[in-house]
């Protein structure tokens, strides 16, 4: 391994400390490194409006004494070139003295693009691009989905047994996967900006939507998909401690101003059928900063979804376990005349979690932006 592709790894493991906390900005690492080869300070994205990971490791080395004027800088993503809630991180870097930035890729916001390296070039610093590229594309894939495409990535959690049953033909449902997997998904919960149910979900099981299998110092915002406004006064995702939106088609305005008496925040977006734009949904979540949208809902919904080719990713947790028919499904999409009109997916990750098989599976392409 080069030292270049070394030290943008020990730059990825700090990236890697921002996973939960960083939305809706990248998740970004940051290492210094002096000319002797050793790494004088390092860092990563803090929260929202707090500092990035090239001035916490400028912070870290400072604290330690270290000089870093001509050292080397290897950061995961672009240094930010705007005025945002915090200053440009190329000026930062620039008035620092560092004589080097070896960068994995450019930042994809149009604030950005390629200005931060051409600011640190027009100050002398030398610049490199390249390496670890594709690494820093998969730690921020919703990032780059809301960047480019202006819709958040969608990746929709289902748990079932090997032979596809979510529920029993009465409705059971808990628990068909080991409490490993639900841990683990909760983990998948941690790191998305927004979660998604359908008001299906929240008459039958009052869900609370929130993370509490791992640790977390976010927790992602809750929106319900809820034509008529049934969502009752009482439901659980109505306390979300990073708030609620509702999508409705409804226009009745004392429900409305009793859920927003309660919090939430309200969105009318019917389409032509009457039900809620799901698209336009989805770009209104994209402008409100949802990068990831993790999607667990009932059996309409993901239907719905998956035939507006609206899903990116799966996350399916089966249990080693046979649940015979008469029982439902993933999804209501269906049923197929050939073959060939099935929803092609590519197979990203296979492990085992527990007992249990955790599968990641992306729409074929999808992840080509």
């Amino acid at each position: 391994m080069t030292p270049s592709a070394h030290f943008m790894n020990k730059a990825f493991e700090q990236a890697a400390q921002a996973l939960f906390l960083s939305s809706p900005n990248p998740r970004v690492g940051c290492v210094i490194v002096n000319d002797a080869g050793q790494i004088i300070g390092q860092g990563f994205t803090q929260q929202a409006g707090g500092p990035h990971a090239e001035i916490m490791a400028l912070r870290d080395a400072a604290a330690k004494g270290n000089e870093v004027h001509g050292a080397t800088a290897y950061v995961t993503l672009e240094p930010c070139s705007h005025h945002g809630r915090t200053g440009p991180c190329c000026d930062a870097l620039v008035a620092a003295g560092i004589g080097k930035v070896v960068g994995a890729l450019t930042d994809p916001n149009p604030q950005v693009a390629g200005r931060g390296f051409e600011r640190l070039r027009a100050a002398g610093v030398e610049v490199e691009v390249g390496p670890g590229a594709a690494e820093s594309r998969e730690l921020n894939i919703g990032f780059f989905s809301r960047m480019i495409r202006g819709m958040p990535w969608v990746r929709m959690k289902a748990a079932s047994s090997l032979d596809g049953v979510t529920a029993l033909h009465n409705g059971k449902s808990q628990w068909i996967t080991s409490p490993e997997a639900r841990a683990d998904g909760h983990a998948w919960r941690a790191r998305a900006c927004t979660i998604l149910t359908g008001i299906g979900t929240v008459l039958e099981d009052n869900p609370r939507m929130n993370v509490r299998e791992v640790e977390t110092p976010r927790q992602p915002r809750v929106a319900v998909v809820d034509s008529r406004l049934d969502i009752p006064l009482g439901a659980h995702v109505l306390q979300a401690p990073s708030g609620c939106l509702i999508y409705t088609c409804s226009t009745d305005q004392f429900k409305i101003k009793q859920l927003q008496a309660l919090g939430a925040t309200v969105i009318h977006m019917p389409n032509a059928a009457g039900k809620v734009d799901l698209a336009a949904m989805l770009r209104d979540l994209a402008a409100r900063g949802t990068n990831e949208l993790h999607v667990e809902a009932g059996f309409k919904l993901n239907g719905s979804l998956i035939r507006e080719g609206l899903v990116d990713e799966f996350l399916l947790y089966q249990a080693p376990k046979l649940l015979g028919t008469g029982a439902m499904g993933i999804a209501n999409f269906g049923p197929l005349d050939d073959l060939n009109k099935g929803l092609a997916l590519e197979l990203h990750e296979v492990a085992r979690v527990g007992p249990d098989l955790r599968i990641v599976a992306r729409v074929e392409g999808r992840s080509a932006f």
